[in-house]
């Protein structure tokens, strides 16, 4: 089927054996190669969520093949041939409330007096669908204390676009999960910081968080939403993923994500607590030895999937993040401000982030990872600031 087609570039998609394949003609098909390519041997060498006669589900992260909303994939793919840039996935949170003090909360110095309403939630996602986004996540603090967040994932435009949440599994009943189900929700990211109990409570800073986590799960599953687990790996927990793989198999989980503690909000002054070059190979490793296997989830490792030899550093050029006060960042885990969705358009906050000095160039991995850049844009923030800071707009590239 054709899932991309424009005057000089044509992309067709082509299943075979449960595996999708893409090809592509025209005059920018060369240039387009190397991308289709990449995805090509992804699609070919992992396993998919799911599969069956009509479709099939990749992962959590990208909607159903074949499809409308995978067209709207493609073209954000394609779109940096073109010299332009799409944010495919638009995250935003919803609320700072959360019963959870998590040591390693990135979000933890973002203060939102009021924060944003249904209507302005509901506005800024159409907006950013408007610019191309097909992944909208609901991002907290804790998103299952918003009692109107089934009709903020009902306003999602499922034609273009999957809507998922995060959550800790905190207020996740039976009732709200087949509410959300009914409203459109694609797929559920229960957060799990440890696969054993008591270690799980002590990161979270209350006693029966990790419960909240598995029934959360049950219920997610119950309703028919696809389940991931998002686990935030650190050096504490790094020598643990057999066993969060083992719970995640046991508990027939669609797909286990895996990205790298940020040395931000409560974890700032732990640069020296973060991954290093080796630990990333390790996910990249663990992702292909577990995708290989027939049975258990799919494993989706960032750190890897955002290293240089897959798509480099999302953030600021293919991710944006709204806070639920209003700011506009590269991503949750960058605290620096482009704008905000009260003062104006979704649109102009994109073009000033994406074509900032520090983000109009690819980069290899998480810039949070990167000395120089921490240097420039983090430590350089007196402690009179509050974060996240906001760029001097006479910083932006011209």
């Amino acid at each position: 089927m054709r899932v991309y087609d424009s005057p000089l570039l044509k992309i067709n998609a082509s299943t075979d054996d449960g595996r999708v394949k893409l090809d592509a003609e025209g005059t920018l098909s060369t240039l387009a190669k190397p991308v289709i390519k990449r995805i090509n041997r992804t699609f070919r060498e992992e396993k998919p969520v799911h599969t069956d006669e009509d479709q099939i589900i990749f992962s959590t992260w990208l909607p159903p093949i074949p499809g409308e909303i995978f067209k709207r994939v493609i073209a954000a793919q394609v779109a940096p041939l073109l010299k332009r840039r799409i944010p495919d996935q638009f995250s935003i949170g919803i609320t700072m409330n959360c019963p959870n003090r998590c040591i390693h909360c990135g979000a933890a110095d973002i203060l939102a007096d009021p924060e944003l309403t249904l209507d302005e939630i509901n506005n800024a996602v159409d907006q950013s669908i408007d610019l191309g986004s097909y992944l909208i996540s609901f991002d907290g603090g804790e998103t299952m204390l918003r009692n109107d967040l089934a009709d903020m994932v009902y306003n999602v435009d499922k034609q273009k676009a999957i809507a998922t949440c995060f959550t800790s599994g905190f207020g996740l009943t039976e009732d709200k999960a087949m509410e959300l189900k009914r409203a459109g929700l694609y797929a559920m990211r229960i957060s799990m910081d440890s696969p054993f109990e008591k270690e799980h409570d002590r990161i979270r800073g209350r006693t029966g968080a990790y419960r909240d986590a598995i029934e959360g799960i049950i219920n997610s599953q119950n309703a028919g939403i696809l389940t991931d687990m998002f686990v935030v790996v650190s050096p504490e927990n790094i020598d643990h993923l057999p066993d969060f793989y083992e719970l995640a198999a046991e508990m027939q989980m669609d797909e286990m994500s895996l990205y790298e503690i940020v040395a931000v909000g409560r974890w700032l002054e732990h640069e020296d607590e973060v991954l290093n070059s080796k630990d990333i190979s390790r996910l990249e490793s663990f992702q292909k030895e577990m995708n290989t296997t027939t049975e258990g989830p799919r494993v989706t490792a960032f750190p890897y999937f955002m290293g240089p030899d897959q798509f480099g550093c999302f953030a600021g050029r293919r991710w944006l993040h709204v806070t639920s006060a209003g700011d506009a960042l590269p991503c949750a885990y960058t605290p620096i401000s482009f704008g905000n969705i009260r003062e104006e358009k979704l649109k102009y906050i994109w073009k000033r982030m994406s074509g900032h000095s520090a983000y109009k160039c690819s980069a290899k991995y998480c810039m949070m990872r990167d000395p120089e850049f921490r240097k420039n844009y983090i430590h350089t923030l007196s402690p009179e600031i509050e974060l996240p800071y906001r760029i001097d707009r006479s910083e932006n590239s011209q």
